[in-house]
């Protein structure tokens, strides 16, 4: 029998202290956020409960591309929650089609499949690579391994935490899922000794965001492509953070020059309104599913495909990729500024940087709470690096104010 558990009524918070409480008391301890208590939101600015305003450095780790509550998202919203916002897989809806239509042809890709958050997106890329790897290149059954890189961040669900070199994500979770090799993030030579005719693909970062926005070596892209050309292996990105125009390309590995056999797209595909995930491909890899093998009942619902879509035309403009690559220049410059004046590095492409605290430094932490009081929100990764991931509807001015409040808080 269970146990009925009587809660005390209580009266909704008028305080951020309160929210926070509340928030600490009824809600599992999975994330350590800033005390600011976010009740409004538009463009690149956020208002908390007490009516003051922060600039937003970090935009939903590139969720919030295109700035909160941008009005064409918004729009496309607004009229499809008048007309149908679910329907399952069961049956055909109005959406569906033009929204993969069109992410492909933005993408330059053959097929869609479409799910919710981005760790749905790699464990489908995942599943749809080894069954390629058993049906189409002849590995073994069983017996099909991805080769990934160190410091990578792919999600947390248990097979993407099995290949973490995080102890954090991984302490605590096991038995871990085999099947993958781990090889130096930017370290070709190790990755060729890594692949093996067991090896269905290479899945990659372009640029790793959780581990400090960190940019590989030049041509290190361009050479795994080639490695999983000699060696008969896929190639998948991981666009999820680097992809729809934050490095100031639609996809960062347009940078190098070259294509993916698979990508995996996520965050600001939804605009920062709902959940919108996707692997985009080749229809040889892609098209090894058959029905019933792999699915979700929210994927590619009415709702995420209209909101989908209205992304897919804002980018298909070309402005936002060509906002974040001059604004990016400009966010760059002045982040190189404060090396040797507090910040050891800055490592980053478009509206997107990692900037290093210098030793003796403020923790990543401290550093951002002391941005947060001076009315700018970012957050640190790995307790010395502050992840600079603006929307791409800032100003310049906006950007010069964020980098002065980093300015002050790192100097020594």
């Amino acid at each position: 029998m269970t146990a009925t558990i009587d809660h005390p009524a209580t009266e909704v918070p008028s305080t951020p202290a309160e929210y926070v409480a509340l928030d600490e008391q009824w809600s599992t301890h999975n994330y350590h956020p800033l005390p600011v208590v976010i009740a409004h939101a538009q463009g690149a600015w956020v208002t908390d409960v007490d009516g003051r305003s922060y600039l937003d450095f970090l935009s939903g780790y590139s969720a919030m591309n295109f700035g909160h509550r941008h009005p064409d998202l918004v729009a496309a919203a607004v009229e499809q929650l008048g007309r149908v916002t679910l329907t399952s897989r069961a049956f055909h809806h109005d959406q569906f089609g033009l929204f993969c239509r069109e992410l492909a042809e933005l993408t330059g890709t053959e097929l869609v499949l479409t799910m919710n958050s981005g760790a749905e997106a790699v464990e489908s890329a995942i599943k749809v690579a080894r069954k390629w790897a058993y049906q189409v290149k002849g590995v073994p059954e069983g017996t099909a391994e991805i080769v990934v890189a160190g410091s990578n961040f792919h999600g947390r669900t248990t097979t993407i935490v099995s290949f973490s070199t995080d102890e954090v994500a991984r302490n605590d979770f096991g038995p871990f899922t085999p099947g993958f090799r781990v090889v130096g993030y930017g370290d070709a030579a190790a990755l060729e000794a890594a692949i093996t005719e067991g090896t269905a693909a290479v899945l990659i970062e372009p640029i790793q965001g959780e581990a400090g926005v960190v940019v590989p070596p030049a041509g290190y892209l361009a050479r795994v492509r080639e490695l999983c050309d000699q060696h008969g292996v896929l190639m998948i990105a991981d666009e999820i953070q680097s992809g729809l125009a934050r490095t100031g390309e639609l996809l960062a590995l347009d940078h190098e020059g070259v294509r993916a056999d698979l990508y995996t797209l996520g965050k600001a595909l939804g605009g920062g309104i709902m959940p919108v995930s996707a692997v985009v491909g080749r229809a040889e890899v892609l098209g090894v599913l058959r029905p019933g093998e792999h699915g979700s009942t929210f994927g590619g619902n009415p709702l995420a495909c209209a909101v989908g879509r209205a992304v897919v035309k804002l980018l298909a403009t070309g402005e936002f990729q060509q906002r974040s690559k001059e604004l990016g220049g400009y966010l760059h410059g002045r982040l190189n500024e404060l090396v040797g004046r507090g910040v050891a590095e800055v490592r980053g492409r478009g509206l997107w940087a990692g900037v290093e605290i210098a030793p003796g430094g403020p923790e990543g932490r401290v550093a951002s709470e002391a941005l947060a009081e001076r009315g700018v929100l970012c957050k640190e990764t790995h307790d010395t690096t502050l992840r600079v991931a603006p929307p791409l509807v800032i100003t310049r001015e906006e950007l010069d104010r964020g980098v002065d409040a980093i300015a002050e808080v790192v100097a020594r």
